[in-house]
């Protein structure tokens, strides 16, 4: 039995079975590149579904995390520490806000924009006490909780999790008219990933992102924009709201914020929305931590230089360019995407999406497949041209067999 055998068959004997990765150990990893456990590498060309957005082992992340190792780690926020007002005033000022609600995974910040949408509703738009309404769309993805699966659409996510929260209305992604139709008085936000990630890397129909930003404002409504995936570089743009030159009202994020180190997400707003939370409503032991907060005030200062917004546009083009010559062949019906993310529909001839992934993976690229027959393409946005034309030419080798 080799060693990846029989550390997948450990994992297989002693782990709950949420998830089904593909048959790969990874030990070590840099830049875009991860080596197994046999000494194989791989191209990672999914980066922890943005998570890695920076590439493993980043030098500026890495050294950031190890210098405040040595300090402090967690102080819980019963103290401050020194690193918290530079982590908030800093993010604020990125996302063009005033206010952060910091937390650690990409769950517990929907979960918290949620609450704060439902304080928010009835402190300052006056709904009546357990009326508010949230608006999501279909086909979306925004975690695991039991109130986040209330709102999905996904069989498989919600069967025999019941009962469900109530407070939610689910209307088709990109139907304007079904928005505003939905927009009631006791409607308190909307809830969107700007492009859904899970659902295949579904972008919007133009103009859509600006019409509900329209409506949000008419209806005295808060636009929550869900940019876990989506933020932080990956499209080519900071947010991918900015595309359509939106501002929502509040930005939750995740994934990138912990550079893929350590997990940090936030809630950011504006002072008069977070505002609504006083002491002891809301919080979290590791939320804002100092290690957290000095990975992601690396991250910032990343993302400030425009550097890497500016690669994802690039070397998007590059991707989206090739992947389109692979649909003018017949070999993929459709890709959906913005910068370096990319959803890829492989032809029913070829394989499902699963059997693609494990084509790929057997020559050293790495992606994940999703609803059967999409794969995911987003690799770290440090990625070179050499190494992202090779990839996906090995993509094009497993469809030309």
């Amino acid at each position: 039995m080799t060693a990846t055998e029989r550390l997948i068959a450990s994992a297989e004997a002693h782990s709950a079975h949420t998830y089904h990765p593909l048959p790969v150990v990874v030990a070590t990893a840099d830049g875009a590149w991860m080596t197994d456990v046999e000494g194989r590498r791989f191209l990672d060309l999914l980066a922890g579904y943005s998570a890695l957005n920076f590439g493993h082992g980043n030098r500026r992340l890495i050294d950031a995390a190890r210098a405040q190792l040595e300090r402090v780690t967690l102080t819980s926020r019963a103290f401050h520490h020194d690193r918290f007002a530079a982590f908030c005033t800093e993010l604020a000022e990125l996302c063009g806000m005033e206010t952060v609600l910091p937390m650690n995974t990409g769950a517990e910040a929907v979960e918290s924009a949620v609450k704060t949408a439902r304080k928010w509703g009835y402190r300052v738009k006056g709904v009546p006490d357990r009326m508010a309404k949230i608006v999501v769309a279909s086909d979306n993805f925004h975690g695991r909780t039991t109130t986040i699966i209330s709102f999905s659409t996904d069989a498989e996510a919600r069967a025999d999790f019941g009962p469900y929260t109530p407070g939610f209305e689910i209307v088709p992604y990109g139907d304007l008219t079904a928005m505003r139709e939905a927009l009631t008085e006791n409607a308190v936000a909307v809830l969107l990933e700007p492009i859904q990630g899970e659902a295949g890397v579904l972008v919007p129909p133009a103009g859509y992102l600006a019409g509900v930003r329209e409506l949000t404002r008419e209806r005295n409504v808060l636009f929550v924009a869900d940019e876990i995936q989506s933020g932080l570089g990956r499209t080519g743009r900071t947010f991918a709201c900015e595309h359509e030159g939106v501002v929502p009202d509040m930005y939750v994020l995740g994934k990138a914020l912990g550079g893929g180190v350590v997990p940090v997400s936030a809630v950011v707003s504006s002072a008069e929305v977070l505002g609504v939370f006083r002491p002891g409503e809301h919080g979290s032991t590791f939320g804002g931590n100092p290690l957290a907060c000095a990975v992601a005030l690396e991250v910032i200062a990343m993302l400030r230089s425009g550097e890497f917004q500016a690669r994802a546009a690039e070397l998007g083009e590059r991707l989206h360019r090739e992947l389109g010559r692979m649909c003018d062949t017949g070999r993929v019906t459709q890709v959906r995407g913005r910068g370096l993310w990319a959803g890829v529909d492989i032809a029913p001839a070829y394989g499902t999406g699963r059997e693609v992934s494990e084509k790929l993976m057997d020559r050293g690229v790495l992606v994940k497949d999703s609803h059967g027959v999409t794969i995911r393409i987003s690799p770290p946005l440090v990625i070179s041209e050499e190494d992202l034309d090779w990839g996906l030419a090995q993509l094009g080798a497993v469809l030309h067999d």
